[in-house]
């Protein structure tokens, strides 16, 4: 993940085009600085290709969630079953 972040600072830190278009904002007078924010999600390849079926519910109006959905939860900053 950290190498990826460096390849895509790298690739923007190089770019002529980047670096014309803010040229020519900073000759028209103004201040710039660039900020990019990346959501970069993978998950573990398991070499099937058929896709599972969703699973059914434990019992009406309850939900089941995997490790995968909790961590996607705690990015948003969302508790699960009063968790912290």
């Amino acid at each position: 993940m950290k190498e990826l972040g460096e390849a895509i600072n790298q690739a923007v830190a190089e770019s002529d085009r980047v670096a014309d278009v803010m040229g020519r904002m900073k000759a028209s007078g103004h201040d710039v600085f660039l900020a990019l924010e990346a959501t970069i999600g993978f998950t573990a390849d398991t070499g099937t290709t058929q896709s599972t079926p969703p699973r059914a519910a434990n019992s009406p109006g309850e939900l089941e969630i995997t490790s995968q959905d909790l961590q996607f939860l705690r990015s948003l900053r969302i508790a699960v079953n009063d968790q912290k």
